[in-house]
């Protein structure tokens, strides 16, 4: 039975006029040549110069002149070095240093895509068949680095979206806050990511103490490294206690702020080279308390690790780590807890869907159980998850996506038992959405790919990325669409 799909007419667009301002690293060496040029211009030399970068730069970015404060004082103990003190530089020269430390970083000039959406915290002054919604996606600027961003609007009863204006000041966070770690619950971490030597775990527990910040912790580790002769097994395993403590953090945007100003860019080591593919889910807990998840993929050039974002209005955030057997790309959380525990989506060996059960919504040890292996020809390359599935009355809808031949990747549908998800009472034999003349062509052709849908007035709503370029969305009536599952089998 085929599923009749309404693609829609919007474009949702990389637009590189969107840029972010980014601290300009250099070597310790070419940073104090360019200090020393800056001091050594004249008064009249520098006024100029201050004056030509705030009014080129003033109305690209919101208080330029905080933004470079900040920068200029990440490379203020550079000052010692050339016999100067921070009180015998000028405030201009203060903003010119940080100037020449700063860069503009495009955040979407090369691709928007893999969105996923979800109701909007907000719901009022709405007219009937409305819905306020929030959309995310993985944009991508130079150097394949990728971030979260967000659009916001609403979605009428005849399923169009209306989105509101995109603000042009991009802000990363106003505050971050690393978290403070308990000494007994970062080693049982620490071991589930790489078991260590028992005489290295010895040093370790000896010198954390009970409570500690990340900035205490990389102050133990140089201490360790300086106390001790390590083997390379420990030395690494020095390196992975920094890395995995700056997975944890909090951030928090300024309310003056529009959400398609906030911007999610990579802030931890473990991100540095891009954060990937949010699914955000609506989790309701068992009191009736609502928390917007999105698990998603962090890669640091080497290693990927799953981390957990959550908010409750999507100004403040809060980051952890996912651990355990899950612990790859492409986990999608449940909207509530199934018989009393944690329940995600997983595909731990790149082919197969899985789904994990956990008391914990960051500690994943319990069995990891295959729900669907590829069976039809346009899914023999692998199957995953497009998002966190949907509560129906009828089963847990989830969507998939499928990889066949010539690399095609294709959208489709799976239904599993509403109290019993390891149990799959539906597949659909074709796809719903396949790449279409226009869609195949992009940065990767042949993709059509999406990290989450919602219900409205009766039909899904499927947002969805072309060819890992841009992304648009499509619609499918609900009814008939677990019709075509429940036949299915």
């Amino acid at each position: 039975m085929s599923v009749q799909v309404e693609r829609k007419p919007i474009i949702f667009s990389p637009d590189s006029k969107r840029v972010l301002a980014r601290f300009f690293q250099l070597s310790e060496e070419r940073s104090i040549k360019i200090i020393k040029r800056i001091t050594g211009l004249s008064r009249t030399r520098q006024n100029e110069l201050l004056n030509q970068i705030l009014r080129g730069f003033s109305k690209r970015h919101r208080s330029v002149v905080s933004i470079l404060e900040k920068n200029f004082k990440r490379v203020s103990p550079l000052l010692k070095k050339i016999a100067l003190d921070d009180h015998e530089i000028t405030y201009k020269e203060r903003l010119i240093i940080g100037a020449y430390f700063t860069m503009e970083y495009s955040i979407e000039a090369a691709a928007f895509f893999n969105p996923s959406i979800i109701e909007d915290p907000d719901q009022s002054q709405l007219r009937d068949g409305e819905k306020r919604i929030i959309l995310s996606f993985r944009a991508t600027g130079e150097g394949h680095v990728s971030s979260i961003v967000f659009r916001s609007g609403i979605i009428d009863k005849n399923l169009d979206i209306q989105l509101d204006e995109v603000g042009r000041l991009l802000e990363k966070p106003k505050q971050i806050k690393n978290h403070q770690y308990e000494k007994t619950d970062f080693i049982a971490r620490l071991s589930a990511l790489h078991a260590p030597e028992e005489e290295m775990l010895t040093i370790i527990e000896n010198k954390l103490s009970e409570v500690f910040t990340y900035e205490e912790l990389r102050k133990y580790v140089k201490e360790i490294k300086e106390e001790h002769t390590l083997s390379l097994d420990s030395d690494t395993l020095t390196n992975q206690m920094q890395w995995l403590a700056s997975s944890h953090y909090e951030m928090t945007y300024s309310l003056d702020t529009a959400i398609s100003e906030r911007v999610i860019f990579p802030i931890a080591e473990t991100e540095i080279r891009g954060i990937e593919d949010a699914r955000f889910v609506k989790f309701e807990d068992e009191k009736g308390k609502i928390t917007y998840y999105a698990t998603y993929t962090a890669y640091d050039g080497f290693s990927i690790l799953p981390k957990l974002l959550s908010t409750k209005d999507f100004i403040h955030f809060k980051v952890q780590p996912i651990n355990g057997k899950i612990a790859n790309k492409g986990a999608a959380l449940f909207p509530r807890k199934i018989n009393g525990k944690y329940a995600m989506l997983c595909r731990v060996d790149g082919e197969n869907n899985y789904i994990s059960f956990s008391d914990s919504i960051t500690n994943w040890h319990e069995e990891i159980i295959l729900l669907s292996e590829p069976e039809e020809p346009w899914e023999f390359i692998q199957l995953g998850n497009c998002g966190s599935p949907i509560e129906t009355e009828k089963g847990w809808l989830v969507i998939t996506h499928s990889v066949g031949p010539m690399r095609m990747y294709t959208v489709g549908a799976t239904l599993l038992d509403l109290n019993d998800p390891t149990k799959v009472i539906g597949r659909l034999k074709d796809p719903i959405l396949s790449p279409n003349s226009i869609e195949r062509e992009g940065y990767v052709p042949n993709v059509v790919y999406s990290c989450g849908q919602m219900v409205h007035n009766g039909n899904l709503i499927i947002p969805y990325a072309m060819s890992d370029y841009a992304s648009t969305y499509a619609t499918v009536n609900l009814e008939e669409l677990l019709n075509a599952l429940s036949n299915s089998v």
